[in-house]
């Protein structure tokens, strides 16, 4: 009776535990069991274009030609690379690669073995597929940039995801673990990652108890990232690459009417296409040693001391303080004492009694001088700061520069030390602790050109939605104060310091501003001996040309900020590109040499042959 009993009781037991698992559990373990025999996959979405104002591609996405091995197919795989690598390039460091990351993998899943393979490759792969067990052609799609340097500094680059890239992220999207899917690493790529990336799709695939694809058993494709339409006029910023090819120089063009960007130029640039599969030692090496620093995205991160650009502010900031009229003059007799030490024109002689039209034209110091010690330091910062220096512009690119428009604070805070006469006389100059980039010095051009406060604004279209145009203040400057500010501007290029770089079109004529900045500091001694000259020094103690202009000067369209980094004299180098940049943003393309000076135009058509372009723009044209 016991056994019995004990027998009845296990018997029980597990008819329980049998209706529990067949009947009350049913639909969990149905679940699992579909888990189990069910995957579903992420499928990568196509990355957004990135276009210029006309529908001009800047990045896009190609085909992308790759073969990859699994390990249990192939049986021997470094038998199998060896017969691949007589058929396609594959060095022996890429073999090594291959079988490293074999290793650690299970035997069915697939590694990559080679990328970006043209078409011939894949066909001469194919052809040999009895001989390549394992082997595995595939297509998918990759970034691509057909303007490589000339854009790189603007639109970025991609590269595979890092495990520094997740770690910046809280709840990473599924989509980066996909074992190297790539996303943004500089430039718009980076900043606007999460409009261009997209949304993934899936494929449901059948696997096996061990993991392995079986079949696939459906399919849905994801969402592509949103297409970009920049602001940027990609002929334009072609053009002003190549204007300054040779050079480490910068250049940023503005509507002057709505702010938009039309060219963000830093030369020398770096083919983009070399990061999306990784670069190579040498290459990036090469990269890193150049003198020119061709990562450095110039036009927005880099800064400098503004030199007598930055005289615009000054004069505007003296008229609306009132401490000068346009009319009044200051004597230059080629240097201003402060106790006992002298600061110095760049005239050696003076330039006699100077009234605010003759300051601009003729950039005479000891003017700037006594305006700095008029005004004083918080006077300067705040008209630096209606003008748009020493803010960071809000643009969708990483690391955007705020420079540095100091005042007596600032001075205390971070140098412990009380602001003095000397640093107010700098500071009139564009020197001593004044920083802007060139986008800045372009926003400032624009501001007084327009006499309201642009805003700079890099992205036209998402998908084609307009992103609205934010309406532009008055400047809070009186008109008469900026009208005197233009004058002196024009007679800059009407005679005055950058008169060979004019415009002779009577339609297109120029108002702007030459600078140049000190690097180094030249002593009391080499003054009397005579200052040696850029062209005797080495090329990095040389000045930087600097030259900021507008155009048409009674209806203004375009402004140009320009840097030649240790290029020596503003209106001897800096100018002159500056003038051809602007002259091509009015016109739409090469202008016609009678915008030129005659004694210039035989050595125009000389440098437009060097630089591989003909032909002109019909007289008259300008941009849509």
């Amino acid at each position: 009776m016991m056994l019995l009993t004990l027998q009845a009781g296990v018997v029980g037991a597990l008819g329980w535990r049998m209706r529990d698992l067949q009947i009350v559990q049913n639909e969990h373990f149905a679940l699992l069991a579909e888990e189990n025999r069910v995957n579903i996959r992420l499928i990568p979405p196509a990355r957004g274009l990135i276009l210029d104002r006309a529908g001009r591609l800047m990045a896009g996405n190609r085909q992308n030609y790759r073969i990859s091995m699994v390990r249990e197919q192939a049986r021997d795989p470094e038998a199998v690379l060896a017969r691949l690598a007589t058929i396609i390039a594959l060095p022996p460091e890429v073999q090594e690669r291959v079988l490293k990351e074999m290793a650690g993998r299970p035997a069915f899943v697939p590694v990559a073995v080679a990328e970006h393979l043209s078409w011939e490759d894949v066909v001469r792969v194919s052809a040999n597929a009895p001989v390549l067990p394992g082997v595995v052609p595939e297509v998918g799609l990759s970034r691509f940039y057909p303007d490589g340097p000339s854009t790189s500094h603007v639109v970025g680059y991609v590269g595979p995801v890092s495990e520094s890239d997740l770690a910046k992220l809280e709840d990473p999207d599924p989509l980066l673990q996909i074992p190297r899917f790539q996303i943004g690493k500089t430039g718009i790529e980076a900043k606007l990652e999460a409009d261009l990336r997209g949304e993934a799709g899936n494929q449901r695939i059948e696997v096996s108890a061990a993991g392995r694809v079986m079949r696939e058993l459906g399919r849905v494709e994801g969402t592509p990232g949103k297409d970009l339409e920049l602001t940027i006029d990609l002929e334009l910023q072609n053009y002003a690459m190549r204007r300054m090819a040779g050079e480490s120089a910068a250049a940023a063009v503005m509507d002057v009417t709505n702010g938009d960007i039309l060219a963000l130029a830093s030369a020398p640039g770096f083919d983009a296409n070399s990061f999306v599969f990784g670069i190579r030692t040498g290459e990036w090496n090469a990269l890193l040693n150049d003198d020119h620093h061709p990562l450095n995205n110039k036009t927005i991160t880099g800064t400098y001391p503004p030199g007598s650009t930055f005289k615009i502010c000054m004069a505007l900031a003296a008229l609306e303080a009132g401490v000068v009229s346009p009319g009044d003059g200051v004597f230059c007799g080629g240097s201003t004492a402060l106790g006992n030490r002298r600061f110095h024109c760049w005239k050696r002689g003076g330039h006699g009694r100077v009234d605010l039209r003759r300051s601009l034209s003729q950039s005479c110091d000891c003017y700037y001088y006594e305006m700095g010690r008029r005004l004083g330091p918080d006077r300067i910062s705040a008209m630096a700061h209606v003008l748009g220096l020493g803010y960071a512009h809000e643009l969708p690119i990483p690391a955007v520069a705020t420079g540095n428009m100091p005042d007596a604070a600032w001075k205390k805070e971070k140098r412990k030390e009380p602001w003095t006469t000397g640093d107010s006389f700098n500071y009139g100059i564009g020197q001593g602790f004044t920083l802007a980039s060139p986008l800045q010095l372009a926003v400032m051009t624009a501001r007084v050109a327009s006499g309201r406060a642009i805003k700079p604004r890099l992205v036209r279209r998402i998908d084609g939605v307009e992103v609205p145009v934010e309406p532009a203040e008055p400047l809070p400057v009186s008109e008469r104060s900026l009208k005197a500010v233009r004058d002196g501007m024009y007679a800059v290029s009407q005679g005055g310091t950058a008169a060979r770089s004019r415009i002779v079109d009577p339609a297109m004529t120029m108002a702007g501003k030459t600078g140049t900045s000190q690097v180094r500091i030249i002593t009391a001694a080499e003054r009397a001996a005579g200052v040696t000259a850029n062209e005797q020094l080495p090329w990095n103690r040389r000045d930087h040309a600097l030259f900021v202009c507008y155009a048409p000067y009674d209806n203004p369209k375009y402004a140009v900020a320009q840097i030649v980094e240790h290029g020596g004299g503003g209106s001897a180098v800096a100018a002159p590109i500056a003038r051809d940049i602007l002259l091509f943003a009015l016109c739409g393309g090469l202008p016609p040499l009678e915008a030129y000076p005659p004694e210039q135009r035989k050595a125009i058509e000389e440098q437009r042959a060097a630089m591989g372009l003909a032909g002109t723009a019909p007289a008259g044209s300008d941009r849509a």
